[in-house]
């Protein structure tokens, strides 16, 4: 069974992305990291082949990043590269309808899709391909985060509880998911976790072999 796989991103705007980061990279500096952490999801999304692939973003689509998204997975050694990258719009709602959204609309068409988000770059290519793998027999699978919360969701059938009335953004969102899913019956599997790039302090776990983790430092030092 082969699955879909939707990137959840939001347009790297200076003042808009990464705000946390501000005081340690300033505003062009988070938005710089938000379109690294970006290009890198989508490079690693490249390297597994998925039925399809789909870059699904806020508040629209006219943002440059979003067009070197797809070119760069669009490279001849992308395994995807015989499937466009598309690219749809978020939608309205808070991030849990959002997201259920997008899993109902992949689910009508493919009999497995994970949706992850940019802010984890330990979300590489063999990671997904183990959530790729383990949707084969489970019912869902997630990545959690070291923050409480996750960086990927797979399902194989919609299940709106998981994202209804969440209160997102804090330490317990991974807790109640779990909570969630057993009083929905569902067989899931969890991967080991990832860091989120959120707060200044999160970046000393950027992973060392992160090919922009140098640059990043480099702005932190900068005056």
């Amino acid at each position: 069974m082969s699955a879909a796989l939707v990137i959840f991103a939001k347009a790297p705007v200076p003042g808009q992305v990464k705000t946390r980061m501000i005081p340690a990279l300033g505003a062009q500096g988070s938005a710089r990291l938000a379109q690294l952490l970006l290009l890198h999801a989508v490079q690693q999304a490249a390297q597994v082949t998925w039925e399809a692939l789909e870059l699904c973003v806020s508040p629209d689509t006219t943002h440059p990043a979003f067009a070197m998204a797809q070119d760069l997975a669009h490279k001849p050694t992308a395994a995807a590269a015989q499937r466009r990258l598309t690219l749809s719009l978020q939608g309205d709602g808070d991030l849990g309808q959002r997201m259920h959204c997008a899993l109902v609309r992949g689910l009508s068409q493919h009999a497995a899709v994970m949706l992850m988000g940019t802010d984890a770059p330990g979300l590489n290519a063999a990671v997904l391909q183990q959530a790729a793998l383990a949707l084969q027999t489970h019912d869902a699978v997630f990545v959690p985060a070291h923050d409480g919360g996750y960086a990927l969701v797979g399902l194989r059938q919609p299940v709106p509880e998981l994202f209804e009335g969440m209160v997102w953004s804090t330490d317990r969102v991974m807790a109640e998911t779990r909570k969630r899913a057993h009083q929905a019956g569902l067989l899931w599997r969890e991967l080991a976790p990832v860091h989120d790039m959120d707060e200044p302090s999160d970046l000393h776990h950027l992973p060392p072999d992160w090919p922009h983790r140098s640059e990043v430092f480099k702005a932190i030092l900068s005056p």
